[in-house]
């Protein structure tokens, strides 16, 4: 489910779970585990900084449909599992850098905007956070961690509607960093990360801390408390009649 690939000081972790890199309480669990292992490395000096990635034409899809589905303590082990992952690359020691090599709704919009820069593919690609399509809301921390890029006015106005956005709507609108052709975003990614890498560590460290203070204190809470607190009315019967559709597609 998640590929490992070093490039010097740059350690690229790849989403691997065919098709669509649906986010199961398993496959959050074994991104955060990899992350882990980086920002253990990174306290040798071995890793410097991280390139997360996905598959040509898809990053993430988001949360696995199923999972969300299955029952309230299906749903509830999700939700932990997806909080630590997000809390890791928060929290976390190292930069990390969005590969966004494809579409990246609604969880997959989550990860990209926790990062510390983020490449999108150019092309027929879409990232927003779209939850309310299907019947859910993003949480009160997930709208701050888009307004905190977007600015409030933009993000007031996109979340509502669900609002997805192609690759040039998104850098205009500040939720990418830059847009490249397909074939160029890992590869621009890791030239990012490796000039993170290369500046004086200790300046960097503290800078980023710095400019990463507010995540530090978003993300606060404990799993087990996000997981109380929208475990009860995130899924409605709105949500099961949307999410059933989907699943009757595939």
């Amino acid at each position: 489910m998640v590929e490992i690939q070093d490039h010097g000081p740059v350690r690229e972790i790849r989403l691997a779970r065919a098709p669509v890199n649906a986010l199961s309480a398993q496959f959050a669990g074994a991104i955060d585990a990899a992350l882990a292992e980086a920002y253990a490395a990174g306290e040798g000096g071995t890793v410097r900084a991280v390139v997360l990635s996905g598959q040509p034409g898809m990053f993430s899809a988001g949360l696995d449909v199923r999972e969300v589905m299955a029952s309230a303590e299906s749903l509830r082990t999700l939700m932990i599992a997806f909080w630590r992952l997000q809390q890791r690359i928060a929290l976390g020691s190292l930069p990390v850098v969005a590969a966004l090599t494809g579409h990246a709704p609604a969880g997959g919009t989550v990860l990209a905007v926790l990062c510390d820069h983020r490449v999108m593919a150019e092309g027929k690609f879409r990232m927003g956070l779209n939850e309310v399509q299907v019947g859910l809301f993003p949480g009160e921390t997930i709208f701050r961690c888009f307004e905190r890029l977007v600015g409030r006015g933009r993000a007031a106005a996109l979340l509502p509607r669900g609002a997805m956005l192609t690759p040039s709507e998104a850098l205009a609108a500040g939720l990418v960093d830059e847009v490249v052709e397909p074939a160029r975003v890992v590869p621009r990614a890791i030239e990012l990360a490796a000039e993170c890498a290369a500046l004086p560590p200790l300046a960097y460290r503290q800078t980023r801390k710095m400019v990463r203070s507010d995540l530090a204190e978003l993300f606060a809470a404990s799993p087990e408390e996000i997981a109380r607190q929208m475990g009860d009315d995130w899924v409605t019967d709105e949500t099961r009649e949307k999410m059933s559709a989907i699943l009757a597609r595939r």
